[in-house]
């Protein structure tokens, strides 16, 4: 009796062998390279990542001088050059109501081989809206003379809030070694709301420790911001300052000590806010870059805070990542999952001011294999790294991600260098050109799909589409969700803007319609350009472009 069941077990291996194994995260290099260090990126249309780098040396040419900026097309992974006039090294940046990028600020400095190098430090570079698939007469517009910032600003932050208009915040004037020793203590807006920046306690309460603030618009309309290990909620209207707890066990999460920080996805009804800040390092900011080292170990410590009476009084939630980083990103996903990706395990941001510095790299050990946060998991069981893959390169001071309409992530960059370094021997860490796209499981698998989306879709509205949806996902009780997306502006280890609001749906019995209620007002989606995702039991549709609101100039109530 035993034999013929023994028998089968040869068989029964091959067919084990031969079955498919089910689809994993992984990382994709392409074979063109960036052209130039993409330390920053944004998504600009459906098909068109814009990348900034500083001006330098790079290997991209564009009228006979080494380009600085450039478009990636996600169809065909190539570049191709544009042409900028000032300095955008460690700016930042959003997308507006009426579908213009604005990247402001930058670096004081020219670079010898381009003479024609404008100071960055009040730039305002505009691209308005480009319908062009390859980008083709697509152009960033730059008027220094006319159009240009209140106060100097190297390395602020921005934020499109409820007006649709760009909050800008803080930075500093010229190059300062390490240390924010010459700071912008103020906020000030795109287009301008008055005549002088406004001046804020926060920023000068956390220095030194507060470049690159952390900010969030909140869907009440005030501001949420972390700098240093302090924080506040920012009432634009009333130019308030309410004091909020600091972050636990004394991590400093901004520049030069990097940590990352994201507006969890917000829900209907209530759409309430929660931010989580993860990494950075518990080192004292009153030490010197002299007395630092690039082997102090970067924090793994998350943070959670809930901004209602009851969350602030209740305070920040301590949990842990894998491993610590310095320098990593946090990126949401449409399902509502966050990714945490890039940085390194010890060290710190900037170049070559710390006595032990790898090359000139503040920071060593990069964090090579990226984690998912759930948030809806509970308390320590939210962070995993399981099935995700380990990539060979490091991206580490001056690296890039976002999430593209294409429902993956797209990578690139990383430079702790002065200029363009090459890669060579005895170079650890060059200017990285490679790219690279992160792509989740459903990649591999027939996906749901959005086959038409308004051009514009107001608020408080039912909106309509048709959509296709594979055999495989149609079975009763699967979960949808329809996410309204800002992808987001990445620069220094933080995604300004980005935001995921969930949108309460249905899809029809007959699987050929879905229906979707807008938020209720530019409060909880700031007017202006979204990318909508439709995903049935965590397969995720390709994104479909759309304006939200009337997509009329900033400011614009709705």
């Amino acid at each position: 009796m035993i034999l013929p069941s023994l028998s089968l077990l040869p068989f029964l291996a091959l067919l084990s062998k031969a079955a498919p194994s089910a689809p994993q995260w992984r990382f994709d290099l392409k074979e063109a390279t960036s052209g130039i260090v993409a330390l920053e990126s944004i998504v600009v249309s459906p098909n068109l990542v814009l990348f900034f780098d500083r001006a330098s040396n790079d290997p991209l040419q564009i009228n006979n001088h080494s380009a600085w900026g450039a478009f990636w097309n996600l169809e065909t992974s190539t570049i191709t050059p544009l042409e900028l006039l000032t300095n955008s090294f460690c700016a930042s940046g959003a997308l507006i109501s009426n579908g213009s990028m604005v990247s402001v600020g930058g670096d004081p400095n020219g670079f010898p081989g381009n003479p024609g190098i404008k100071n960055g430090t009040q730039a305002i570079r505009i691209l308005e809206p480009c319908a062009s698939p390859t980008g083709e007469g697509c152009a960033v517009i730059e008027d220094p003379v006319n159009i240009h910032l209140l106060e100097r600003r190297w390395y602020p932050s921005t934020i499109r809030i409820f007006d649709g208009s760009l909050m800008i915040v803080g930075g500093m004037h010229e190059d300062a070694a390490f240390y924010n020793i010459d700071p912008a203590l103020s906020f000030e807006f795109f287009p301008p709301k008055e005549d002088a920046p406004r001046p804020s306690e926060f920023l000068k309460r956390s220095l030194p420790t507060n470049l690159f603030p952390r900010v969030f618009a909140l869907p009440d309309g005030k501001v949420f911001m972390v700098a240093n290990n302090q924080s506040i909620i920012y009432d634009v209207e009333a130019n308030t300052e309410t004091i909020l707890p600091d972050i636990p066990n004394g991590v400093r999460v901004t520049n030069p000590m990097d940590g990352s920080a994201i507006l969890l996805p917000l829900s209907p009804p209530d759409f309430v806010p929660e931010v989580l800040v993860c990494g950075g390092t518990a080192q004292d900011d009153r030490v010197q870059p002299v007395n630092l080292s690039s082997q102090i170990p970067a924090t793994s410590q998350c943070s959670r805070i809930t901004l209602t009476p009851e969350g602030i009084a209740k305070g920040w939630e301590v949990e842990h990542m894998l491993e610590g980083r310095t320098m990593p990103e946090l990126v949401h996903l449409p399902n509502g999952q966050v990714l945490i990706a890039n940085g390194a395990g010890t060290g710190f941001a900037a170049i070559a001011q710390v006595p032990d510095a790898i090359g000139n790299s503040n920071s060593d050990h990069p964090v090579l294999t990226p984690s998912l946060y759930t948030p809806s998991a509970p308390l320590g069981r939210r962070i995993s790294n399981a099935g995700m893959p380990t990539s060979n390169i490091a991206r580490i001071y001056h690296s890039s991600i976002t999430l593209t309409p294409h429902g993956n992530f797209l990578i690139a960059g990383s430079n702790p260098n002065g200029q363009f370094v090459a890669p060579q021997p005895d170079v650890v860490f060059a200017s990285e050109l490679r790219v690279q796209t992160l792509d989740p499981p459903f990649m591999f698998v027939e996906r749901p799909k959005i086959l038409s989306m308004p051009e514009k879709i107001a608020f408080a509205k039912r909106v309509i589409v048709p959509v296709s949806i594979p055999a495989a996902l149609r079975r009763p009780g699967a979960k949808v969700q329809v996410s309204l997306m800002d992808l987001g502006f990445s620069s220094h280890a933080f995604h300004s803007s980005a935001r995921l609001v969930f949108m309460d749906a249905t899809i029809s019995r007959d699987g050929r319609s879905l229906t979707f209620v807008t938020p209720p007002s530019g409060r909880v989606y700031p007017p202006g350009p979204a990318t909508i995702f439709l995903t049935i039991d965590d397969v995720t549709s390709e994104g479909a472009w759309v304006m939200v609101g009337s997509g009329n100039s900033p400011p614009t109530l709705e």
